[in-house]
């Protein structure tokens, strides 16, 4: 009697933690995740331009993202020099300068005494290329929500990063990528470095054996549609543009039969861009990337030629109007290719871009506007003088680049809090500049904000000069044709960001938020860690 009870109890017991179990198991709530991530940088995009050439779009571009997507339409860059490295690294790390170390394209090493490329790496090997394969992510301080995303998978989802650029492709792929790939310029290729392996894919060796810059080349460039139809059709003037020997500066561009610095020149055409499209098909296809639903793998993208063409010719030149046509018409079939390959819904992508532009300062000019442009090397040269006849110092500026004078490093401690306050009252009677400020002294100036908190953020204990200027608005160093970028201005620092596809409901917000913000919302919707580096806050109203 007393075995039969107890062999009763046990099977009670049992029944009851099994169901209890069943319960509980019912109640768990598994981590989902999108098959691929999709993150697209477009290089030098102002947010006006979604809107400025909606019209001409079509609707599975821009206009796809726009009306299915959420856009975050008042996106900031919250620290200045707005350049294209810090840029890519902001958007990926959540972080700024001031923390990951990516200050600009280039910047001033004390200890070497020249310039230093944000993404350049001694130790490492071209693989597939020249010595512009010579390059990783080495230089970049904190990890991005790439690496996170492979810790947090036990390394099982992968991450590769694609851009004509070096540093669009390496800072956003993060430390623990995969890889990373770049367009190398003397041999029309796709590059890499031994940083990620010591020879290239067969994928992507097929994918360069294609010869495609060479087909590309041939075809020219001439307007999508009949040149009276652009809306910049009355500004296609070559004194708003950049003398370029490598091609005509109006329309239309002849490329075929050039041979010197060939694959160069094909960065400034819209051609770039479609390389990059098919470049990350081809990934997509040989990595097989969001092939299996029980990982998650992240493709970032980098487009480099609405940077070269907007270089050269302007935000109101009628190159640029048919570079974002062309590319919304990219756009399109790469979002029809992901919904067959990935599957629609089964693919999370945002689009953002690095940094804006400025106007070209002789089309302003011709409307009334003020503008203008300096040089770096002008205003180095007048403060080396001044500091000559009042110190007597040679060389007391080593260097002016990224808005910041470097001191050299041997003016006695006696002379330098000085010397400091006669740089800048030079730099104050320079007729474009407005502002200059003692960098270790930031904190206790009275800089107007935002300019006060994106200096901050901007600036680098380790890295950064010892005095910033700032320019007028509409001003900027270099050529007064062409444009350029790398000032607080809001045409300089309004970027798009929009967010489509898993896990996103269409909407738009105009609540102010920050390229930072980006990282740590792709951590929320993808249950991860943020970046080491981030000081960016979740955009709450994209995970409604």
């Amino acid at each position: 009697m007393k075995k039969a009870f107890v062999f009763g109890f046990i099977i009670i017991a049992t029944l009851f933690t099994h169901s209890t179990l069943q319960a509980q198991a019912k109640n768990v709530k598994t981590v989902t995740r999108p098959k691929l991530v999709i993150g697209i940088v477009v290089d030098q995009m102002r947010w006006d331009y979604l809107y400025r050439f909606a019209d001409r779009y079509g609707t599975g571009g821009f206009n796809r993202l726009l009306n299915k997507g959420f856009s975050c339409e008042n996106t900031l860059v919250p620290y200045t020099p707005t350049y294209t490295a810090p840029g890519h690294t902001c958007i990926y790390t959540g972080s700024v300068p001031a923390i990951h170390g990516i200050i600009g394209n280039n910047w001033y090493s004390r200890s070497l005494k020249k310039s230093w490329y944000c993404t350049a790496d001694s130790t490492v090997f071209p693989v597939g290329g020249s010595s512009a394969g010579k390059m990783s992510p080495a230089n970049m301080w904190t990890t991005t929500v790439t690496d996170e995303l492979r810790l947090a998978t036990n390394f099982q989802s992968k991450v590769i990063g694609i851009a004509l650029k070096d540093r669009g492709a390496i800072l956003p792929a993060g430390h623990a990528a995969n890889a990373a790939y770049w367009f190398d310029d003397s041999t029309g290729n796709f590059i890499s470095s031994s940083y990620y392996f010591n020879a290239l894919p067969n994928w992507v060796n097929n994918f360069n054996n294609k010869k495609l810059p060479e087909t590309y080349l041939q075809k020219n460039w001439n307007t999508l549609f009949p040149l009276s139809t652009y809306k910049q059709s009355t500004v296609d003037k070559e004194d708003f543009e950049v003398s370029n020997s490598k091609m005509t500066n109006t329309f239309p561009h002849i490329t075929a039969g050039i041979e010197k610095n060939k694959y160069n020149t094909l960065r400034t055409t819209p051609y770039g861009n479609t390389l990059t499209i098919d470049m990350a098909k081809a990934a997509i296809e040989g990595e097989r990337l969001g092939q299996s639903a029980a990982k998650c793998d992240f493709l970032a993208v980098s487009f480099s030629s609405t940077d070269y063409v907007g270089h050269s010719f302007g935000p109101n030149s009628i190159e640029i109007e048919d570079t974002y046509l062309r590319l919304d018409k990219e756009f399109a079939a790469f979002f029809a290719y992901l919904d067959k390959t990935i599957g629609a819904g089964q693919y999370l992508l945002f689009l953002t871009a690095d940094h804006a532009a400025a106007h070209v300062p002789v089309f302003l000019k011709e409307h009334s506007v003020p503008a203008g442009a300096a040089k770096d090397s002008t205003i180095e040269n007048q403060l080396n003088a001044m500091l000559k006849r009042q110190f007597n110092l040679e060389k007391g500026v080593e260097k002016v680049t990224n808005f910041q004078v470097y001191l050299n490093r041997e003016i006695s401690m006696n002379e330098v809090e000085n010397v400091k306050q006669a740089v800048i009252k030079e730099l104050l009677s320079f007729p474009f500049v407005s502002m200059a400020v003692d960098l270790q002294h930031l904190s206790g100036s009275t800089l107007v904000e935002p300019i006060k908190k994106m200096m901050t953020n901007g600036y680098n204990q380790k890295l950064s000069g010892d005095v910033q200027f700032v320019y007028k608005p509409h001003w900027f160093d270099g050529s007064d044709r062409g444009t350029t970028h790398g000032s607080w201005n809001p045409y300089d620092s309004h970027i798009p960001l929009i967010w489509y596809g898993w896990g996103i409901k269409a909407g738009k917000s105009n609540k102010e938020c920050y390229m930072t913000d980006i990282a740590p919302t792709l951590s929320a919707l993808l249950h991860i860690q943020m970046p080491s580096g981030c000081v960016g806050k979740v955009i709450t109203e994209v995970m409604k």
